[in-house]
C-alpha cells in the first residue's frame, strides 16, 4: 500500500483536499494519513466533519503569538517530526498557506516526494498577495509532481522550467467539494441563513481576510457595503468574518447594528455553500471563493488589486475592483440593476472544473508512485527526489 500523507492547516485547505482524501480512501492501493498543522485548529476540524472527516493526528503549535517568523519555525519544526514518525510515500500539500510551505520543506529536508495540489497559480509580484504569493513559488521549487488547476497554471509552470512530465493537469478540487456539499443537503442548517435563503430580495456576501487589506482595505469594503444598503433598501448582507481579530473588530465596529447586514462567524461550509448560491453577487479577497461563486453561479467581485485566479476574469465570471468605495459601489449597482456583463456570462460558463479533480489525484498517486515505491523498498534506498512521481 502507498502511505501518502495529507498536510492541511486552514478552512480552505482542508475543504479543498477533503475530496482528494475521500477519493484516495476509496482507492485499493493508496493507505492515505492526514495531519492536521494545529494552524488554524478548530476551523479545520469543522470543515473536515462537512466531508465525514478527521485528522489522523493534530498538531499543537501551543497559544497563537509573535508574527509569520515565528508559526513557520514552529509549523517546521512540528512538522518535521511528525513526517519522522509517520514515514509516508509522499507528502501532499494545498495551495499557499504556512502550513503547506513549512510542510513541503519539511517534506525536502527529509527526503520525502513532494505533490503540490494547486500549483502554477501566480501574480505578477512575489509578495502580492502576502505572504502567499511567495509560498507558492517556494513550494513550486521543492515540489516533485505539481498538480495544476487550470491549463493556465500549467502554463505557468512550463514557463518557469518546470519538465511537462512533472505536471499533472487535475481541475479545482474546490469544485468536487462544492458538489459533494450541494448534493448532501436541500437546506440550511443555521436558521439565519436558511431564513435568508428563503426569503425575496437580492442578497450579497462578503468576505475579506487578506493582510494586504488589513485595517484600511478592509474597512473601505464594509464603508462601501454600508452605501450600498443605504442606496438598496431591498438588499440584505452577509459578512462572514475572519476570526483574527484584526479583521473581525473592523467589520463588526461597521456593520454592527445594520438591520440587513448580518456579521457571522464562518459558516460551515455547506450553508455557506447554499448562501453563496443564493446571493446575487459576492464581494471578496478569497482566492476560493473566485473559484467557489462561478461554480454555483455567483459573479465576484474581486477586492484585490490583482488576482492568480485569471481564469474567471478571462471568462468574465468575475472583475478586479480593489478595494476602492466608488468602484465597489457602482460595479454592485449594476449586478442588483442586471446591467452589468458579469451576471449574464457566470451562468455560461465556470473555467475551473468539473468535480473529477479528487479521482483523478488518486488515482495518479496509486498509478505513478507504484513503481517507485516498490523498488524503494525492495532495495531499501531511497530513490533521487526529482525521479519520484515520473513516468
Amino acid at each position: 500500500m502507498i502511505r501518502p500523507l495529507f498536510i492541511v492547516g486552514t478552512r480552505p485547505g482542508a475543504i479543498k483536499v477533503a475530496p482528494v482524501v475521500r477519493a484516495t480512501k476509496e482507492h485499493p492501493a493508496l493507505d492515505p494519513i492526514m495531519l492536521a498543522s494545529g494552524q488554524h485548529p478548530e476551523l479545520v476540524r469543522d470543515a473536515l466533519a462537512t466531508f465525514a472527516l478527521r485528522a489522523d493526528a493534530e498538531l499543537d503549535l501551543g497559544p497563537p503569538s509573535g508574527g509569520l517568523d515565528e508559526m513557520a519555525a514552529r509549523l517546521l519544526d512540528s512538522l518535521s517530526a511528525a513526517i519522522d514518525r509517520v514515514r509516508p510515500d509522499v507528502v501532499v500539500v494545498l495551495g499557499d498557506t504556512t502550513t503547506a510551505a513549512m510542510g513541503a520543506q519539511a517534506a525536502f529536508y527529509g527526503e520525502v516526494p513532494i505533490w503540490h495540489i494547486e500549483a502554477g497559480l501566480r501574480t505578477s509580484a512575489a509578495n502580492r498577495p502576502f505572504p502567499e504569493e511567495m509560498h507558492r513559488r517556494l513550494i513550486s521549487r521543492l515540489a516533485t509532481v505539481h498538480l495544476a488547476p487550470t491549463a493556465s497554471a500549467r502554463q505557468n509552470l512550463l514557463s518557469e522550467g518546470i519538465a511537462d512530465s512533472q505536471i499533472m493537469l487535475t481541475g479545482n478540487t474546490v469544485v468536487d467539494a462544492l458538489q459533494f456539499v450541494v448534493a448532501q443537503r436541500a437546506t440550511a442548517a443555521n436558521p439565519t441563513v436558511a431564513s435568508l435563503i428563503d426569503s425575496p430580495g437580492p442578497v450579497a456576501v462578503v468576505t475579506m481576510h487578506r493582510r494586504e487589506n488589513w485595517h484600511e482595505g478592509i474597512r473601505r469594503v464594509a464603508c462601501a457595503t454600508l452605501r450600498l444598503l443605504d442606496r438598496r433598501p431591498e438588499l440584505r448582507v452577509v459578512h462572514s468574518a475572519h476570526p483574527n481579530p484584526i479583521v473581525r473588530n473592523d467589520v463588526h465596529a461597521l456593520l454592527d447594528g445594520h438591520p440587513r447586514a448580518v456579521v457571522t462567524a464562518p459558516l460551515e461550509y455547506g450553508d455557506f455553500a447554499l448562501l453563496l448560491a443564493r446571493a446575487k453577487f459576492a464581494i471578496t479577497d478569497s482566492g476560493g471563493i473566485q473559484e467557489e461563486a462561478p461554480s454555483l453561479g455567483t459573479p465576484v467581485l474581486v477586492a484585490r488589486r490583482e488576482t492568480e485566479r485569471t481564469e474567471g476574469l478571462r471568462a468574465g465570471v468575475a472583475m478586479l475592483v480593489g478595494t476602492d468605495e466608488d468602484r465597489i459601489v457602482a460595479d454592485a449597482e449594476r449586478l442588483l440593476d442586471g446591467t452589468s456583463g458579469l451576471a449574464s456570462t457566470v451562468a455560461q460558463m465556470n473555467p475551473y472544473g468539473d468535480g473529477r479533480a479528487g479521482q483523478r489525484i488518486a488515482h495518479a498517486l496509486a498509478t505513478r508512485l507504484a513503481n517507485v515505491i516498490v523498488l524503494r523498498r525492495s532495495d531499501g534506498e531511497e530513490p533521487p527526489l526529482a525521479a519520484a512521481g515520473t513516468e
